[in-house]
């Protein structure tokens, strides 16, 4: 394919305005039945260029590094834009970060303007406030500072700066930014030690967004859904994508308000972490279960029917006259609500960020909704492998994106070569000498195979590989995502290297287990009462052993403990939903130890 080599992120910006100037290109969502606001490209691009102007009355010179500490929304994408074109940095940093995360990216990244969602986050700001001395002003998208303290300044009072800067020296900042320069630094939420700062360049992102694009089915005047955060680099290569083609970026108010907003939203495509295809699967299948009856009959008839479908479609095969016929009435009586809570006209979607389990994608295809799966990493702009809308496996992450290499080294690891990889780690050259080979491999800690077709499928983490007393390798993720397909699980920690055995640290899901315990007359006042309950342990126990049967002896779950959920603000859960195992096997060592007594 041939490739466009933009100067910078801005040239590709306004390509996309001059052909679409009156397409909608953002809207978002407000409290309130349905209602929504948004900007056309035209308007977008005078608001970015208005923002630039007032960064540059702020002094933001190019190079600069400024921070978004939110979650996403159209200010979000609008500051970044802006900090594009006239050549500063956007550094990105989760709502859900605890004050000294902030204190250390905002130190680390050298960041001399920070912008804040709201009060929760400007709190966050005031208690480390004398300990960040290089940050010069703090800008609230929602609400305003405390009066008399000119540190704190609203997003109107922002926006008026842009007055005191000419449109003559904005244009000439605009030419400055090199496809080399640096456009972003994403900070890894890191499983293990302190994050580290991807360095992404201008180029990095418009190759990327050119690849992806080639892959997937977006068209102008799309309706994308985005809920990810755009502190993670996924949910920028989505947005940075749909910029390209012109298409329209829906956001989404909060992680709670996710089924709502896709309703309204009425989205073409959308990515997702697996994690919201197992809640969405996870939902179906205990609504089915609760009415029981005729209803759970036609619900497991509809997914027999369903999973036979989607083996047609998976092995390329003509579907049978019978089978389609049973199959639209299947989608009469029950995928035709799933397609409408996804807002009733998905061409498709997207998994990325971790291994979706086969069997949820299986229902999916069946069900008439096509998730393809796919892989990045934050070193590499997000975005290296997808299936195809005419050439999709299940398990499989698909083939590279145009102008990617891949390979794998002698002890199985995955490396990718192409202009989606990132410059370096800031200020890290031991760890960048570590990821990035001389010839520009990047090593990425992933265990694959990739068959003749070029397709690629992980394996497993380097770093998580177990291995058994016995000598068998066992990548856990794969498990551990068999068995959060049990509705009373929420999230599942194998553990067991070196040792005979595997065990597994269990949460468990809320919703269901309060609902099973009403329902069988075990009194408890919250979840936490549940934990050590020896009903619920037998529950839990006899799911593990269902899920066991489809898994080779060695794989086996043989013992659990069922513990608190892991989270963000226990320090066992990174922003972007995984598991932090040192932490969480480090916490629960006296558990652990039980199990193997």
């Amino acid at each position: 394919m041939h490739f466009v080599d933009y100067q910078n992120v801005h040239q590709m910006l306004k390509k996309t305005v001059d052909a679409h100037s009156d397409v909608t290109a953002h809207r978002w969502f407000l409290d309130g039945e349905g209602s929504s606001e948004s900007v056309t490209w035209g308007e977008f691009y005078d608001q970015a260029k208005q923002a630039g102007k007032s960064l540059m009355s702020l002094n933001v010179e190019k190079g600069d590094k400024v921070i978004i500490l939110s979650y996403s929304c159209y200010y979000w994408v609008l500051v970044d834009m802006a900090n594009a074109t006239i050549g500063a940095a956007t550094v990105g940093i989760y709502q859900s970060n605890l004050p000294e995360d902030c204190k250390y990216i905002i130190n680390h990244s050298d960041a001399v303007v920070v912008f804040a969602e709201n009060q929760a986050q400007l709190d966050k700001l005031l208690q480390i406030r004398n300990d960040i001395p290089n940050v010069r002003k703090v800008i609230l998208f929602n609400g305003s500072g405390p009066a008399g303290d000119d540190w704190i300044i609203s997003f109107n009072e922002f926006m008026e700066l842009a007055k005191d800067t000419t449109e003559k020296d904005l244009q000439q900042r605009i030419q400055m930014p090199t496809p080399q320069d640096t456009a972003t630094i994403v900070y890894t939420s890191g499983t293990t030690g302190v994050p580290k700062g991807a360095v992404i360049t201008h180029d990095n992102i418009t190759f990327t967004a050119q690849s992806v694009e080639a892959c997937v089915d977006a068209r102008s005047g799309d309706e994308v859904f985005l809920f990810l955060p755009l502190a993670h680099i996924f949910a920028r290569t989505c947005v940075n994508a749909t910029m390209l083609v012109g298409a329209t970026t829906n956001y989404c108010r909060s992680m709670d308000t996710i089924v709502e907003d896709l309703k309204v939203a009425k989205p073409h495509f959308f990515a997702s972490v697996p994690r919201i295809y197992e809640k969405v699967y996870s939902k179906v299948l205990s609504g089915a279960e609760a009415k029981g009856g005729a209803a759970l009959k036609i619900f497991n008839w509809a997914k027999d029917i369903g999973d036979k479908m989607a083996d047609c479609k998976l092995n390329k095969e003509p579907v049978p006259f019978m089978l389609g016929l049973k199959h639209k009435i299947a989608s009469a009586l029950v995928f035709s609500k799933l397609h409408e809570a996804l807002g009733g006209r998905l061409r498709f979607c997207i998994s990325g960020a971790a291994p979706l389990e086969p069997a949820i994608a299986k229902f999916f295809i069946g069900a008439g909704v096509l998730v393809l799966e796919g892989v990045g990493m934050t070193e590499n702009t997000s975005f290296t492998n997808v299936n195809r809308l005419d050439n999709y496996r299940i398990g499989w992450v698909g083939p590279p994106g145009p102008g990617i290499e891949q390979k794998i080294a002698e002890d199985g690891e995955i490396l990718f070569r192409g202009r989606n990889v990132m410059k370096e780690y800031y200020k890290m050259p031991d760890e960048t000498a570590e990821t990035l080979s001389s010839d520009g491999w990047l090593y990425t800690g992933d265990l694959g195979e990739i068959d003749s077709e070029n397709f690629l499928r992980i394996t497993g983490r380097k770093k998580e590989l177990i291995i058994t007393a016995g000598g068998k390798n066992v990548a856990p993720a794969a498990i551990e995502g068999h068995m959060a397909t049990s509705k009373y699980i929420n999230q599942f920690c194998v553990v067991g290297d070196r040792r005979k055995f595997l065990s597994a640290l269990v949460t468990l899901d809320e919703e269901n287990i309060t609902d099973y315990a009403k329902a069988n007359g075990i009194a408890f006042n919250s979840i936490d009462d549940l934990i050590n309950n020896e009903q619920i342990y037998k529950l839990i126990e006899s799911e593990i052993q269902e899920k066991n049967k489809s898994l080779p002896s060695f794989e086996t779950i043989k013992r659990f403990k069922i513990v608190p959920e892991f989270t963000i603000e226990n320090k066992m859960m990174t922003p972007t939903m995984k598991i932090k195992k040192a932490i969480a096997m480090d916490t629960y060592q006296n558990e652990i130890e039980e199990m193997y007594q």
